[in-house]
């Protein structure tokens, strides 16, 4: 598998302002937004969005593996692992929507 570790820039001070610049195998650097780090199965995933990509751009899908200060992401070779992963991402998105939507609603209903 395809092991970014330190060729994509992604020390844990820049993880969390909100991205990461990617290198890819043609030495191509892409800055993307962190849209989320969510679990599927035994392992944690992050979805990346292309800082230019626009609203309907293509989400890169990385294993995301954390040892201590160190991260790493990993790509994901294996097509049934891949969509597992897609499938995670959809539901997770999903979800995020419905509490964005209605979140607000049930607090006030609660009080």
């Amino acid at each position: 598998m395809d092991k970014h570790g330190d060729d994509c820039n992604c020390s844990s001070d820049e993880f969390f302002h909100d991205q990461v610049t990617l290198t890819l195998e043609d030495d191509t650097e892409v800055v993307c937004d962190i849209i989320a780090v969510f679990p599927c199965g035994e392992k944690q995933y992050i979805a990346l969005l292309p800082e230019d990509a626009g609203e309907e751009g293509e989400v890169f899908l990385y294993e995301f593996i954390q040892n201590g200060d160190e991260i790493e992401l990993e790509s994901i070779e294996d097509d049934a692992e891949f969509e597992a992963v897609s499938e995670a991402f959809d539901e997770f998105i999903d979800s995020e929507e419905f509490d964005e939507m209605f979140g607000d609603e049930e607090a006030e209903d609660e009080e």
